[in-house]
């Protein structure tokens, strides 16, 4: 993947430096863009902006300010080469909301650096869920794999919605997404209020969310925390026709009216002993039966894997 990224310079110079440092790495992309024509860069979202206060003869805050109203570009981090060493110069750039200020008298390795420590930051946020702000899949591999090389005795909680489709189909994808954030709330609120406790939530994709915790928690009452919150919450995102009867209707691509359950939640819980697991596409397959068994049951529910280790 190429990093697109922007020098805010009325020079050519720094451009110039940068490509040649990086002449070896072709994922990386440098172009030079005059304040001047600021708002137009601005529409094509850079990976990272770079302002070189030295050469520019406009006024560094305005510039700043105007990258952060912009809001295709609210959280393209941006790295400002301080024309002053004075600390409160430099505070009232931050203070716009800007990641990194480096002094004009950096080496250029110091620079290369910088630019590529924030790219490989930047791809590893990349990971996380811009929907829930919530670890993906990169980050729940990790976390597992983590607990099975210390050999540790975990829970692991399936998560995903019922008739979600239906629902996204009837009342749109905004309404969708506001479900989809809903439940990453309700899980973590009750995840995260654990005590002494080791744990963990992800969004695997879409619907689909993960849990970890200790051995030492009680996930019937997790469970059945997550499912009373989730079955009171849900009903705001529905019409009080659909509530009262219990049902929604969604015409299919035959034009034939089906009729679905509202929205409920299922979670299936696999008990990972020390020894029964070594790898975790294991922990994910027998995690996938598990929260099938929970789908068959009307509503919201909760199956829990308990088989005895061979």
């Amino acid at each position: 993947m190429f990093q697109e990224i922007y020098i805010i310079d009325c020079e050519n110079d720094l451009v110039t430096i940068l490509r040649e440092k990086f002449k070896k790495e072709k994922l990386f992309r440098f172009k030079n863009i005059n304040p001047i024509n600021l708002d137009i860069a601005l529409k094509n979202i850079p990976d990272l902006i770079i302002i070189n206060e030295v050469s520019i003869n406009t006024n560094i805050l305005d510039i700043c300010k105007k990258i952060r109203e912009n809001e295709d570009n609210s959280i393209t981090p941006v790295l400002v080469i301080s024309s002053k060493n004075d600390e409160n110069h430099k505070i009232s750039v931050m203070k716009n909301n800007i990641e990194y200020v480096i002094p004009k008298d950096a080496s250029n390795k110091y620079i290369y650096y910088i630019i590529k420590n924030i790219t490989r930051l930047m791809l590893v946020n990349r990971t996380v869920s811009p929907l829930t702000a919530l670890p993906g899949n990169v980050q729940i591999q990790t976390e597992l794999k983590k607990r099975l090389l210390r050999k540790d005795t975990f829970h692991v909680l399936y998560i995903d919605l019922d008739n979600f489709k239906a629902f996204n189909d009837l009342y749109g994808f905004v309404k969708g997404d506001e479900i989809i954030k809903l439940t990453a709330r309700i899980i973590t609120k009750n995840i995260h209020v654990l005590e002494d406790s080791d744990v963990f939530v992800g969004h695997i994709g879409g619907d689909d969310f993960i849990a970890i915790v200790d051995e030492n928690v009680d996930y019937d009452v997790v469970c059945q925390n997550i499912i009373a919150e989730f079955d009171k919450e849900v009903l705001k995102y529905f019409n009080d026709i659909d509530i009262e009867r219990g049902y929604i209707e969604v015409t299919n691509r035959k034009g034939i009216i089906e009729q679905f359950s509202l929205t409920s939640i299922s979670i299936g819980v696999v008990v990972a002993d020390k020894k029964r697991f070594s790898n975790t596409l294991e922990i994910g397959e027998v995690g996938a039966q598990v929260k099938h068994l929970a789908k068959t049951t009307m509503g919201s529910s909760y199956a829990i894997d308990r088989r005895d280790i061979l």
